[in-house]
């Protein structure tokens, strides 16, 4: 084997492994979200395959003759590739909402083989390679750099270019053709099969599976599997899925009407700000409800929106009536962007950005409150919606963040969450003024789940010894419950 053909197969082997571990992210979270315990799963789990890989592949390149090993392992991992989709459908709803233990097992499901399997090539090459012991340092070291290389090539060829252009399944299945197609062809050329078996049977196979299992996304955008479903009870209604989270309920004909109770709540506590127009600054669009309804109910409200995605916009503009020209949007990440707000501006600041069921951490801490409470007028609110499940650690670290920062904060809730004998949305409430408790208090009567306001006693009571989240501490995926 020459030296060129043997790097390239090892740079090729490598590059592909993070290719799958990058994607795996994208297949993992439409069943368990994107947070920071789907990647550490991941990661570990494709660590794993690659340990085993390498220690299998040493093995088998010792005992048995290691040149007719390679072509059929290429040839197995691009059909383990093709198939890694596929898998994490069949296996992906029956782990929804799931903790580290189900996150690693779907990992390992679709990925761990795969990694085994082309990490295994490395070691059987380098045996090919050594001639004599006199070289291994050098064919070992530059097989182990040329690896490497290869690795850090799929990391940023997929992570910048492939993910924000393509969707997850074309690449998965782009990749698996060429692995087969390189084990097939060397196969072939050492004339072990024939094309039929090498390449053509192994790829109809797996592109089979793909087509057995249905994806679960109307779209893929670089950040969230996305899908809007019409409500059966209410023809104009429209709710828009971010992976594993209900994000917006949308009216067609009428933007005043608010589908969830945390977006009813909102409504209650800006019904209590004075009579005209507003300048409202929102954390995260998705559907883009509540800067809509205040358009609506207060005609002249200047909206400024925040929002990671751009194919976002588009899917609520193409699909749940947005006009993007009613309000200002702008696209990148809300803690760079609101860096770039102007101070004292805003009546009102509105937290709904969601990864999975959490709040993206880095928009949780006390350095991200300060930087809204800057931007807050003197009269003007910040109210953030918020999930989270007893103990409540995360709800609890949320509001002592708040009430750190704030002179006033508030927080409301069914008195059965309050409680922690239950969980789901927690609306948070950060002021330079006083809180019109009882206005808000009053606006909420009837609200199913009977929410009431605490603040003052009740809330430190709420708070307890909860730390204050800051950008040096803020563990927002280990303190967040799920249902």
């Amino acid at each position: 084997m020459s030296p060129l053909l043997a790097r390239t197969l090892v740079f090729v082997a490598a590059a592909s492994v993070l290719v799958l571990e990058i994607l795996a992210g994208r297949l993992l979270a439409p069943f368990v979200g994107i947070t920071l315990e789907t990647f550490t799963g991941i990661i570990g789990t494709v660590l794993a395959g690659i340990a085993v890989g390498a220690w299998l592949g040493g093995l088998a390149a010792d005992r048995y003759p290691p040149r007719p090993l390679i072509a059929p392992l290429f040839v197995v991992g691009g059909v383990l590739a093709i198939a890694a989709a596929p898998l994490v459908g069949a296996v992906g709803p029956s782990m929804r909402a799931a903790g580290p233990a189900e996150i690693v097992i779907l990992a390992a499901i679709a990925f761990f083989l795969p990694a085994a399997v082309l990490s295994a090539i490395s070691p059987i090459v380098a045996k090919i390679e050594l001639e004599t012991l006199d070289e291994t340092g050098t064919v070992v070291g530059g097989l182990s750099a040329v690896g490497t290389v290869g690795a850090i090539f799929g990391t940023f060829f997929t992570g910048f270019v492939l993910i924000a252009t393509i969707p997850t399944r074309p690449i998965l299945i782009g990749l698996g053709v060429v692995l087969i197609a390189i084990g097939g062809g060397l196969w072939v050329q050492a004339r072990r099969a024939s094309l039929l078996s090498a390449v053509i049977i192994p790829v109809a196979l797996a592109l089979g599976l793909n087509v057995v299992v249905a994806e679960p996304c109307d779209q893929e955008t670089a950040y969230y599997c996305t899908s809007v479903e019409a409500d059966a009870d209410r023809s104009p209604g429209r709710v828009l899925v971010l992976d594993t989270l209900s994000h917006s309920y949308v009216d067609l004909e009428d933007p005043t009407y608010l589908g969830f109770r945390y977006s009813r709540l909102f409504a209650a506590v800006f019904a209590t700000l004075p009579p005209g127009p507003l300048d409202v600054l929102s954390i995260g669009g998705g559907g883009f409800t509540l800067p809509r309804y205040l358009n609506e109910i207060r005609p002249g409200t200047s909206n400024t929106v925040l929002e990671l995605d751009q194919t976002l916009v588009d899917i609520a503009e193409q699909e749940l009536g947005l006009d993007p020209t009613s309000m200002t949007i702008e696209i990148g990440d809300a803690r760079l962007l609101l860096a770039e707000q102007p101070d004292t501006a805003y009546d009102i600041v509105i937290g709904d950005a969601f990864g999975g069921l959490s709040v993206p951490w880095h928009l949780t801490t006390s350095e991200f409150a300060e930087a809204i409470h800057e931007r807050l007028r003197p009269g003007g609110i910040y109210i953030l919606n918020m999930i989270d499940y007893p103990p409540l650690d995360f709800a609890k670290a949320e509001a002592a963040t708040l009430a750190a920062v704030f002179p006033h904060a508030a927080v409301i809730a069914p008195a059965a969450y309050v409680a922690g004998d239950r969980g789901g949305n927690f609306v948070m409430i950060g002021s330079p003024a006083p809180i019109p408790v009882d206005a808000i208090s009053s606006g909420i009567v009837g609200f199913e789940g009977e929410p009431i306001v605490i603040t003052g006693a009740a809330l430190d009571a709420f708070i307890a010894d909860a730390r204050v989240l800051r950008d040096d501490f803020a563990p927002v995926d280990q303190l967040i419950s799920r249902p």
